[in-house]
């Protein structure tokens, strides 16, 4: 899988938008400040491509990195963030939903989970729906290099019970000593893999 060159394509916010349906794509999902913009630029090898925001619900569209100019990496808003208005949410839950179930490219979820917290039922809804609609997901629980080694072993072994998650399925990860990141790499390169192929 060939990451290089990645750069901002656009931000959509209606399904008109939507580029092409030329490359595989890969979505990026999890609750505000779980640390999907840290993952994802950890996973392309530069600092601010994706801009790490202290203001949860600052992503309010779907937006679109050209990656390897193959792929596309999609950051899907955060949720979870009570603060944004109702209107608001309805509206990114709409735009979300017909993008995950329609979009025929679509390789698979990343679905971000901080180790550090409980199972939560809005990540459990979220992977429940992905299992149901027959969306291919990739469970990541970040912030591993917060915890201590029995912290982490237990943290990660209530994620994988909360959500059905074998641990053979879900990587480890940390944005700051980029542990996870080359398995993190092969799991969405096997992804995009089933959707060339299929």
């Amino acid at each position: 899988m060939n990451l290089s060159n990645p750069q901002f394509l656009l931000s959509v916010h209606n399904l008109k938008q939507l580029p092409g349906p030329e490359f595989p794509e890969v979505a990026f999902a999890g609750r505000s400040n779980v640390g999907k913009s840290s993952l994802i630029n950890t996973l392309l090898g530069r600092k601010n491509l994706v801009k790490v925001s202290g203001r949860p619900g600052k992503t309010q569209g779907l937006n679109y990195f050209l990656v390897g100019d193959r792929l596309y990496f999609v950051d899907l808003p955060g949720y979870g963030y009570a603060k944004v208005e109702k209107g608001m949410q309805i509206g990114w839950q709409a735009l979300i939903t017909t993008y995950l179930e329609t979009r025929a490219t679509l390789a698979c979820v990343v679905v971000i989970l901080d180790i550090r917290h409980p199972p939560k039922p809005q990540d459990t809804q979220l992977i429940g729906w992905l299992r149901q609609a027959d969306i291919a997901i990739v469970p990541v629980y970040t912030k591993i290099d917060k915890l201590s080694g029995n912290e982490k072993i237990r943290n990660a072994a209530m994620l994988d019970a909360g959500h059905s998650i074998h641990s053979d399925n879900r990587v480890l990860f940390s944005a700051k000593t980029g542990q996870g990141r080359d398995e993190l790499e092969r799991a969405i390169s096997t992804r995009i893999g089933d959707v060339e192929s299929s």
